[in-house]
């Protein structure tokens, strides 16, 4: 019963008056940085692809599932193009964004710079008939009726990267669009919608010992910029708090990544909030010769939902196509 209630609080959390983090979160993003960045495409220098499979808060029943794939290939010297598509889905509402990338890139210091943009669609789609309501359903206009609505996206990004350094700012989504098509005709002072999202990323490799590499990352997401940050007369109708990922990883021997992270989020009024502590992770990936990835992650909750999950998982599969050739000459380590 009470697994029941927290779902339906989750679900007016993300349709209801508060507007929550819309766009999923990997741990293991730092292989996977297309899903939140165009500029990402063609910068492996060679065809690599990337699947990963999300299952989150286990035990509770009608939790996120996420799925994504990537794949992404430089095309010239300077353009790199991308294919993204990723499926949420919570409880009864669930999303789909398939989205194609196009990337820019020229020499910059010892790097290259990269400015990317993207276009796509999304599927923002709920069935409210899978939930149990103690009144009946009818009588809430909100969810009288399903969602089912087909978004176009658009989104653009930068991405300056080295071999052993890189740094991204990239907004997925430029454009605000409401999910609820009559909340006019049906009284509604908020409604849902689908919100910008910002995202800043930033990594280093550092040798340490021969064989060994050690590599700090950090991802900022945030929703309305700052969310509660903002002084605009809106900035408290945001809900969801700024969130940050950090992550210490070694690499034995360019083969075997293993990594700890710490996920986060400021709730701050006025930085008068609290910080609300979300996962400890863990995670690990082996590259093979022949360009085979394989990894897997596991988020340990530290939030007050720890009482009713038992965390949550991460799979990785991926392949450099082209990567026995390159790896000695252009390493990524990103």
């Amino acid at each position: 019963m009470r697994k029941t209630i927290l779902l339906a609080l989750c679900l007016c959390g993300l349709w209801g008056t508060s507007k929550a983090q819309q766009d999923p979160m990997f741990t293991k993003y730092m292989f996977n940085s297309l899903v939140f960045n165009p500029a990402y495409a063609g910068s492996h220098e060679y065809l690599s692809a990337r699947i990963i499979y999300r299952d989150q808060w286990l035990g509770i029943d009608g939790a996120p599932t996420t799925q994504s794939l990537t794949v992404h290939t430089p095309t010239g010297e300077r353009v790199g193009v991308g294919l993204r598509i990723y499926n949420d889905q919570i409880g009864a509402s669930g999303s789909t964004t398939v989205n194609f990338a196009y990337a820019y890139r020229v020499a910059f210091g010892r790097g290259k710079l990269s400015i990317g943009i993207q276009a796509g669609v999304e599927n923002w789609r709920a069935d409210w008939s899978g939930l149990k309501f103690k009144d009946p359903q009818q009588m809430d206009a909100v969810f009288s009726d399903g969602i089912n609505r087909w978004i176009p996206n658009f989104g653009a990004g930068v991405f300056y990267y080295a071999p052993k350094f890189y740094v991204g700012f990239s907004v997925p989504h430029l454009i605000n669009f409401d999910l609820q098509d009559d909340a006019d005709a049906l009284g509604l002072d908020e409604w849902a919608k689908l919100y910008r999202h910002y995202f800043l990323s930033a990594g280093v490799i550092l040798p340490i010992a021969p064989g060994l590499l050690f590599k700090p990352s950090i991802l900022f997401k945030s929703v309305g910029f700052l969310g509660e940050f903002s002084s605009s007369p809106n900035s408290f109708t945001i809900g969801a708090p700024t969130e940050f990922d950090i992550d210490l990883s070694v690499l034995f021997y360019e083969a075997l990544w293993v990594g700890v992270s710490f996920r986060s989020a400021v709730e701050a009024r006025a930085f008068g909030g609290l910080s609300s502590f979300d996962s400890a992770d863990i995670w690990a990936a082996y590259y093979l010769r022949s360009g085979l990835r394989i990894g897997a992650a596991y988020d340990y909750t530290l939030s007050d939902l720890r009482t009713f999950t038992d965390g949550s998982f991460e799979i990785l599969l991926g392949y450099d196509f082209n990567f026995s050739n390159k790896k000695i000459n252009t390493p990524r380590y990103f």
